[in-house]
């Protein structure tokens, strides 16, 4: 059995190359143009030409979302958009609509085509029909079970890739599909400018009262009608390669590259882990993997549709994160001598406790006993956004390392 592919968010040239570093074998991403997320960074042409590069320079592939629906006038553009592409080299295109996989496969035959979640594919008919259009991967959609997946597996040919998504947020509408922002902000969602108001705490408004609100209650809390939890399915590595799972997709482009990094480099260690025990019957993730997932901002956590309907999936206390660490800088400069400096993004004092991450090296936790500035005079706190930090370290520091700490600390 194949090993599967971790496929990672890029939401903007930073995060593409933390995710390649930290072990993705293939990154998705969106232009500036017919991509679902308009709220992360995203890739102008000559910022894909080196994202492209950067990623094939370490073995790790591309594949580029062309998955909005698009009317009428969009299409004159999407031609020479595709050329673009397919001249920068990415590696596949990520499509939901029919139109456009009509206009792809006449403008660029050769460049590989999956079909995206927004299609709702729940059966290996489905599955099949893009098959015989010539779709080399279908992206399931989320509302799968894995015995599900198993049947579609089971039921398609060997070489049609199936992605399923493994980690991050939930989409209320089914496999997407919403048009509540739409309705209530005039951003569209299936243009890629969800507001996102499945997280909106309501009330109730009668209509010759306007300005008097009736809680909607669940509880003394309040009510979040359509509030998901975050998906992780970490845990459970050796039931989804079983399903015949081919990618393992993390949500998450308009996400940090913290989170990026962090979680990416977690499904690399853990899918590494269960191949290194020999594919074992029963297999128990290391505890220090699984803390990682836990180490980024996220919501509770729970396991989606992939072992049935779960009806704790819904939260209603509230919508915020739990964020119980934080990145504190990222590597501006480092040598061979262990001295690194690091621009900082959240302050830390002498003495707190940091952990210092590493792609593919373990973890190393230390106290803050020195830092300097640039001048070289001895710091007591990193207070300041975007302020470089110099300090010594008994090993050469990775140029793409992290540093955090638990929040606790010093408030």
């Amino acid at each position: 059995m194949n090993r599967p592919e971790i496929l990672s968010p890029a939401g903007d040239l930073e995060k593409l190359k933390y995710a390649v570093k930290y072990g993705a074998d293939a990154v998705y991403l969106a232009g500036r143009q017919f991509g679902m997320r308009a709220a992360a960074g995203n890739f102008s042409l000559e910022e894909l030409e080196e994202g492209v590069a950067f990623a094939h320079e370490n073995g790790v592939k591309v594949y580029v979302t062309v998955n909005v629906m698009p009317r009428n006038p969009e299409l004159d553009t999407l031609p020479e958009y595709l050329l673009a592409l397919e001249r920068i080299g990415v590696d596949a295109l990520i499509v939901a609509d029919v139109g456009v996989v009509r206009i792809a496969k006449r403008t660029v035959p050769n460049l590989p085509i999956h079909i995206s979640t927004q299609t709702s594919i729940v059966n290996y008919e489905a599955a099949n029909f893009w098959a015989e259009l010539g779709a080399e991967r279908v992206v399931l959609a989320r509302e799968l079970s894995l015995e599900e997946i198993k049947t579609i597996r089971e039921n398609t040919p060997p070489e049609l890739e199936l992605e399923c998504f493994v980690h991050g947020a939930m989409c209320i509408s089914y496999s997407g599909r919403c048009l509540i922002s739409n309705y209530l902000t005039g951003r569209d969602a299936n243009h890629g400018a969800c507001a996102q108001p499945c997280r909106w705490k309501y009330s109730l408004m009668e209509e010759k009262r306007p300005g008097e609100y009736f809680p909607v209650v669940e509880d003394d809390k309040g009510t979040y009608l359509y509030n998901s939890k975050d998906m992780c399915m970490i845990e459970h590595i050796p039931e989804l390669i079983r399903a015949g799972i081919t990618s393992f997709k993390i949500e998450g482009r308009a996400k940090t590259a913290f989170y990026t990094a962090i979680i990416t480099g977690a499904y690399r260690r853990g899918v590494d882990a269960y191949y290194e025990q020999g594919e074992p019957d029963s297999f128990t993730l290391p505890q220090e993997i699984l803390d990682e997932s836990n180490k980024v901002s996220h919501r509770n956590y729970y396991t989606g549709f992939y072992f049935g309907r779960d009806p704790e999936g819904q939260y209603y206390e509230d919508s915020q994160y739990i964020r119980e660490w934080e990145l504190t800088g990222f590597v501006a400069e480092c040598d061979e001598e262990g001295n690194a400096a690091f621009l900082i993004r959240n302050r830390f004092y002498k003495g707190d406790v940091l952990e210092l991450v590493q792609p593919r090296k373990p973890i190393y936790r230390f106290t803050v006993e020195q830092m300097l500035d640039d001048e070289g005079n001895e710091l007591d706190v990193a207070r300041h956004a975007m302020m470089r930090v110099h300090m010594k370290f008994p090993f050469a520091v990775d140029p793409y390392a992290i540093l955090r700490r638990e929040t606790a600390q010093n408030g």
